[in-house]
C-alpha cells in the first residue's frame, strides 16, 4: 500500500485500475483489504471498468494508530477522505462507504457535495439517522485483558472480530468512543447527488434500506436478501447492484 500525510496523520491506500474513480471507505475495525479486497470489490469494480481508491480510516488496518479519542469522528475522518481525494488530483469521485464509512461517506457529501458524483450507503440504513447506541459496552470489550472477560455477546463479536485482523485494540477503543455526531433527517434530505442505500435485509445494525432511501431525494434502495450486517458485504447481489447503479447514475 502506499502513504499519504492527511494534516500529520499517516494513512495508508491502494489506487488501482483506470476509469471513473470510486472511492471506497470501509467500516469500524476493518481494512481495505478485509471490507474490499478479500471480498473481491476491487477486483470486480476495476473488471467493471472503474479506478478504484480505498484507504485504511486512521487507528485501522496499515494506517497510524492513534489513542487520543478526540482524533477520531465520522466528520475528522471524512476529511482525510476529501485530503486523498486532493492527494491524488482527483476533482470528483463516486464514494461507496459500508457501515462506519457510509457514516463517513455522508459527512463528506453534506460538507463537500461538489467532489461527490454519488454516494453508496453500505451496511447503514434507517439507523443512519437514528439515535446511536451506546458503544460503551463495545470500548470496554477491547479495553479488557481478554476476550475471555467479555460477557455482552455483541460487544464479544466485535472483540473476537477485531482480534482475527490482527487490530491495534486500543485505537480502536479510542475511535469508538469519539464523539458521535448525528446525521438527521432533515441533513440526508438536503443530499444532491445519486444515491444508493444498500443494506442486508437481516441487519439490524444498520436497519432497512428502504427507509433511509425514502428520506433521500431521488434515492434508490439496494436490499440485500437474506443477509445481515456482516454477509452482505461480499454478497453478489450488493456488488451487480452497485455495478448496475454506477453505470445508469448521470
Amino acid at each position: 500500500m502506499q502513504t499519504f500525510d492527511s494534516d500529520g496523520v499517516r494513512l495508508a491506500f491502494i489506487d488501482e485500475g483506470n476509469g471513473d474513480p470510486v472511492l471506497l471507505i470501509h467500516g469500524f475495525a476493518s481494512s481495505v483489504r478485509t471490507n474490499w479486497i478479500e471480498p473481491c470489490w476491487v477486483s470486480f469494480l476495476e473488471r467493471g471498468g472503474f479506478r478504484v481508491v480505498a484507504f485504511d480510516n486512521r487507528g485501522h488496518g496499515e494506517s497510524e494508530k492513534l489513542y487520543d479519542r478526540g482524533l477520531y469522528g465520522a466528520p475528522l475522518m471524512a476529511e482525510d477522505a476529501h485530503r486523498l481525494l486532493d492527494h491524488l488530483s482527483i476533482p470528483r469521485a463516486d464514494l461507496m462507504g459500508y457501515s462506519m464509512g457510509a457514516r463517513i461517506t455522508a459527512f463528506l457529501a453534506l460538507a463537500h457535495p461538489e467532489r461527490v458524483r454519488s454516494a453508496i450507503f453500505g451496511g447503514l440504513g434507517a439507523n443512519m439517522v437514528r439515535p446511536m447506541a451506546g458503544t460503551g459496552p463495545i470500548a470496554r470489550a477491547l479495553e479488557a485483558a481478554s476476550i475471555d472477560e467479555v460477557q455482552n455477546p455483541t460487544a464479544r463479536t466485535f472483540r473476537a472480530f477485531a482480534e482475527k485482523m490482527g487490530s491495534d485494540l486500543k485505537a480502536l477503543a479510542a475511535c469508538i468512543r469519539s464523539s458521535r455526531e448525528p446525521i438527521t433527517r432533515d441533513m440526508v434530505a438536503t443530499l444532491k447527488c445519486p444515491v444508493l442505500v444498500a443494506a442486508g435485509t437481516e441487519d439490524v445494525i444498520g436497519g432497512p434500506a428502504e427507509e433511509l432511501a425514502s428520506l433521500i431525494p431521488g434515492a434508490e434502495a439496494l436490499p440485500i436478501p437474506g443477509r445481515d450486517h456482516m454477509l452482505a458485504v461480499g454478497d453478489k447481489a450488493y456488488k451487480e447492484g452497485v455495478l448496475a447503479f454506477l453505470r445508469r447514475r448521470p
